[in-house]
């Protein structure tokens, strides 16, 4: 099917009744599958950390700096990709990126050496970058507000799937092939997703397979000006600061479980590339739930009659109290225990991220969301690189992961009380007259 320009049409059913479409859905969809290439991509490598390190011969710190290496180029990536993502728009500019970050990722069989993983992990990282801020500007653009965390909360869950087929097929082509051909096989197949999604993405205004009913709905509830925002104009305001702070604390955390749960499993438990693919694949099955779940609850709590400040605020809260208890995870001497408790940490971070990407349509006219969003993975990847940079050489130098879990358990209640306190209504950052406010 190829788009086609033209105003929505008013379906009809097999009875003559008008039926509202739910495009939106399909466009969710397509969402979650680039989502899922994104982190089988970018997984592929912290699967078979342990046997690279027996095999290129590099240590603790060297691992730490490659993974810095991906965190500081998506953190620049993401600063120029929600730009680029509000300019050219993420028709054209979404698949642009998968195919880059495709052929980057089948690169990483050419290398042989740490720093040769590094080039290639810079790569990866800047093209990866737009993944984020061209599917939340996709919700912005497809769903209203009152659906959006549980949208952005479907298609985040796609970076839990992702995360669940790489150890499902990655340790298989790697013990049967080579490593190489688990970075060429897996960069390959996500060329598939651009073939669907140009004939089938556009403007809800525009699209023929969006009914009135289901246009109406979508924009019922803003009425914003098209005008561009400026970069300049996004610093003095608390809210983005409420939502780039909280990235650059939160963010790290998740690279943390994405890339260093191999090796622990590893070193705590012993755990080899044959036997890694069932503590990940539990880890992200829950995370996945989290994802889901996490989107769902301001809505539950909003059919309790809740406002919106204390329906999306709860939801952060009982995410946060839900990673406290990672912290005593490399104490804990059974593997399953250790598992669970990850599994946990993972589940609550996928849930406050499916709420803090939501905040952008809180606070923010859908004209800036790609570049607000932009701006706060850019400070997640700078709070990333660091937490890498510094991961490995604690390993090395303490042979303990204790600290590591201390930071990871805690940050997210420092992210809840800061995003409170920057932003204490969730009132709308205002650009000009025309932004209309949506106090909770």
């Amino acid at each position: 099917m190829s788009l086609t320009e033209g105003p929505p049409q008013t379906t009809l059913d097999f009875t003559g009744r008008y039926r509202p479409t739910r495009f939106r859905w399909v466009i969710c969809m397509l969402l979650f599958f680039a989502t899922t290439v994104n982190y089988v991509d970018r997984s592929v490598l912290s699967v078979l950390a342990p046997t690279l390190k027996q095999q290129i011969h590099w240590t603790d710190t060297q691992y730490g700096y490659i993974n810095a290496a991906f965190t500081g180029a998506y953190a620049i990536g993401l600063l120029l990709a929600g730009r680029m993502i509000d300019v050219i728009g993420v028709r054209f500019g979404y698949p642009i990126a998968l195919v880059c970050w495709s052929i980057s990722s089948m690169c990483h069989a050419l290398v042989r050496t740490a720093f040769g993983f590094g080039v290639a992990r810079v790569c990866l990282g800047l093209f990866e970058s737009a993944n984020f801020p061209a599917a939340v500007k996709s919700v912005a653009e497809w769903f209203p507000n009152k659906e959006r965390s549980f949208a952005i909360g479907l298609f985040n869950s796609g970076s839990n799937i992702g995360a669940i087929v790489a150890p499902l097929v990655v340790p298989y082509i790697a013990i049967e092939f080579g490593w190489q051909w688990a970075f060429i096989a897996t960069g390959s197949a996500g060329l598939i997703w651009v073939f669907f999604w140009i004939p089938n993405y556009g403007s809800p205004a525009e699209h023929p397979r969006v009914s009135g009913e289901e246009l109406a709905y979508i924009t019922g509830d803003r009425v914003e000006s098209v005008k561009p925002v400026k970069w300049a104009t996004l610093f003095p305001h608390r809210q983005t600061w409420a939502f780039a702070i909280a990235k650059f604390l939160t963010d790290p955390i998740w690279w943390f479980w994405l890339f260093w749960a191999s090796p622990f499993f590893h070193e705590r438990f012993h755990v080899d590339l044959k036997h890694i693919g069932l503590p990940l694949i539990i880890i992200y099955n829950l995370a996945s739930i989290g994802s889901i779940g996490g989107g769902w609850i301001p809505t539950g709590f909003a059919r309790l009659g809740w406002s919106r400040n204390a329906a999306r605020k709860s939801a952060l809260l009982l995410c946060s109290l839900c990673v406290l208890p990672v912290m005593v995870t490399p104490d804990v001497g059974n593997e399953w225990i250790a598992i669970f408790l990850i599994g946990l940490a993972a589940a609550a971070h996928q849930g406050f991220s499916a709420n803090l990407f939501a905040l952008t349509g809180d606070l923010f006219p859908r004209r800036a969301v790609g570049s607000v969003v932009g701006l706060g993975g850019m400070l997640g990847g700078v709070g990333g690189m660091i937490f890498q940079f510094s991961a490995g050489r604690l390993v090395d130098r303490f042979h303990t992961f204790l600290p590591l879990f201390i930071v990871a358990g805690s940050a997210y209640l420092v992210a809840t009380l800061i995003i409170h306190l920057l932003s204490p209504r969730l009132e709308e950052a205002r650009f000009d007259l025309e932004a209309v406010n949506l106090n909770a």
